[in-house]
């Protein structure tokens, strides 16, 4: 069943009405907030009782996680993968409470952001140099095995984005102050040191490069110093910058990292790239760097869009369309709609389409539409928070338009 949605058109672009888009937030939010912001995570299929039966192998763990992950219905509760926790689904929860009080003034957002970045505070990962998070649960890749708990630059940087974002709206120095933290832990991270720049780890076990993580890493320091003057914070941000800048392939797209197990170039990556050095020129004022921005923008605009407003997932194929690529496409063209005249109908035209084919009657989205069937599995932080903030952020700029 798929939402009918009534909408007028500037140009070839279907603009939502922001009762609509306020409307599917309210229901998200519901639907969250009912279940007391746990659930299920694509990467969860090891907290499984089939586990045993890979016998400890990497191999065995991988085809276990992604025969859950990728099952056309939601196997979880049948093989004993019970909803969770979510710090990184909390984080996006807070940044969308943040956006919705500043689009709407509402007091009891305001102290959903609070009680969220408190219980993120409180489930920080002990033991680390400063605030940093992690999944829950054991995850097993081409890579090798992420234990649960083990904190990313990925998740940590993003919360640290919420902390900032509360800061800015409410000037409480305790958001400030987790910021800094998650700062201080970043600094203690493995680098790839090169002649061009400088790679964050994904995480603090081993050294893994990978743009995204990279960059995400460089805005929350870029970002923290404009409140919290600290040189290694600018100087660490610039090299991180200069390393992904310094590696863009000459169309505008990056691979997700550079070894060649990770030359692929997906959509929702490529937003949080472009979301990271913007964040880290509005930060600076380095003018150095626009350049790539600018590249790189005109790229994802062109490359990862069907006329329909469909997001594809790779540059080069659409299939599996997937929540996150839409949500962050949401995202990336409401932070660039003050500079590009197309930001906001784009925006709004991959909103309308989410949700008319993603949003179910109860309010939750869907995970992945496939050419003969959508995967309508209710991920917490893959689909339910990360269009919540979209979509706060999507009404943060109708107000403004």
């Amino acid at each position: 069943m798929t939402t009918t949605l009534s909408t007028s058109r500037t140009g070839d672009a279907p603009r939502l009405q922001r009762d609509q888009v306020l409307a599917s937030v309210r229901r998200v939010q519901a639907w969250v907030e009912e279940r007391h912001y746990q659930g299920y995570d694509p990467g969860d299929g090891l907290t499984s009782f089939l586990r045993p039966l890979t016998f400890g192998t990497l191999l065995g763990e991988r085809i276990l996680q992604q025969a859950i992950w990728k099952a056309p219905f939601n196997v979880r509760p049948l093989v004993g993968v019970r909803p969770q926790e979510s710090t990184k689904g909390r984080g996006f929860m807070a940044w969308g409470y943040v956006l919705l009080h500043r689009a709407s003034g509402d007091p009891e957002a305001e102290a959903r952001a609070r009680a969220c970045l408190a219980w993120l505070d409180q489930a920080r990962e002990r033991g680390h140099a400063g605030h940093c998070w992690g999944n829950h649960f054991d995850f097993s890749a081409r890579s090798g095995r992420m234990k649960a708990h083990t904190p990313t630059i990925v998740w940590s940087g993003l919360i640290g984005q919420a902390c900032l974002e509360a800061y800015q709206e409410w000037h409480d120095p305790a958001h400030l102050d987790m910021a800094d933290s998650i700062c201080r832990w970043i600094l203690t991270l493995p680098r790839e040191e090169t002649d061009r720049g400088t790679c964050l780890s994904y995480t603090g076990d081993e050294l893994c490069s990978v743009h995204n993580s990279n960059l995400l890493g460089a805005a929350l320091l870029a970002r923290t110093a404009q409140y919290r003057p600290n040189a290694a914070y600018r100087e660490l941000a610039r090299a991180a910058v200069d390393y992904s800048c310094s590696r863009q392939l000459a169309d505008g797209a990056w691979w997700y990292g550079e070894e060649p197990q990770y030359h692929w170039i997906d959509n929702f990556h490529t937003g949080y790239n472009l979301d990271s050095i913007r964040r880290y020129v509005d930060a600076t004022n380095d003018a150095s760097f626009q350049p790539h921005l600018d590249r790189g923008y005109e790229y994802f605009k062109t490359v990862f869009f069907e006329p329909s407003g469909c997001p594809r997932y790779y540059h080069n194929r659409t299939f599996p369309v997937d929540i996150q690529c839409a949500a962050q496409a949401i995202d990336t063209f409401c932070l660039f709609a003050d500079r590009d005249p197309d930001a906001l109908p784009m925006a709004l035209k991959v909103a309308a389409w989410t949700l008319t084919h993603f949003q179910a009657p109860s309010g939750y989205f869907y995970y992945r539409k496939y050419p003969v069937l959508t995967a309508r599995t209710p991920y917490f932080h893959w689909g339910q928070a990360t269009m919540f903030k979209a979509l706060t952020h999507l009404l943060t700029r109708l107000r403004a338009a």
